[in-house]
């Protein structure tokens, strides 16, 4: 949480996780460069939030006159882009509109919650994150009905979870696919389908996100 300085800017610069920012009173401008490199720059309002996405080069700065009073959050994991994408929020579309004022302050309670709580317990703060994950695409104006198959689904989690167990070992995509019993093609073009990425370039992800985690 911060109550920034009249024309307090932050950037450029890229990040290795998602950010999230609610903002609580002010106005502000955010300049983003989307998913083909093109800058793009809109003015965020109180009510509103914008999401900063891994390797995405962004700048914002506080309004002279009115400047922001705003919370964050910051966050990553296997289904953190599949919640968000629930909430209809990615690199090309960043900007959080609220379409329930009811919801939007349960889910800057919740943000503030983690941000009071610092000394409370893993599972606690996971648990208000998830809470918070859940309020943002259930008031976002932009937010996605979850329509999907369900073996689909199903082969995703399973994947999901092998890659979890074994990202350690010298496993390759056949092996995925194989562990759920599918064609490596099939299985590469569902798995990009219902989650934006190649099977491949999950468990690099993945794998480098471990690795940071046991450098840090």
């Amino acid at each position: 949480w911060e109550q920034t300085d009249p024309g307090h800017m932050f950037g450029p610069n890229a990040r290795n996780h998602y950010l999230f920012h609610y903002i609580i009173s002010g106005t502000g401008t955010l300049m983003y460069s989307d998913s083909k490199g093109q800058n793009k720059t809109v003015l965020i309002r109180s009510g509103q939030g914008f999401l900063l996405s891994p390797k995405q080069v962004t700048t914002y700065w506080a309004d002279q006159e009115h400047p922001w009073e705003y919370t964050w959050v910051e966050f990553d994991g296997t289904r953190a882009s599949e919640a968000l994408e629930l909430a209809g929020l990615n690199e090309d579309a960043p900007v959080y509109k609220s379409s329930s004022r009811e919801l939007s302050k349960q889910m800057a309670d919740e943000m503030l919650y983690i941000v009071h709580h610092s000394d409370a317990g893993v599972l606690n703060q996971i648990g208000h994150l998830y809470l918070f994950m859940d309020l943002l695409a259930q008031s976002s104006v932009s937010r996605k009905l979850q329509v999907r198959n369900g073996m689909r689904e199903f082969y995703i989690k399973e994947a999901m979870v092998y890659v979890e167990q074994n990202f350690q070992n010298d496993i390759t995509v056949e092996d995925i696919a194989a562990n759920c019993k599918l064609n490596r093609t099939y299985f590469s073009s569902i798995f990009k389908d219902s989650t934006g990425k190649t099977p491949q370039a999950f468990l690099i992800e993945y794998r480098m996100m471990k690795a940071q985690q046991l450098l840090r």
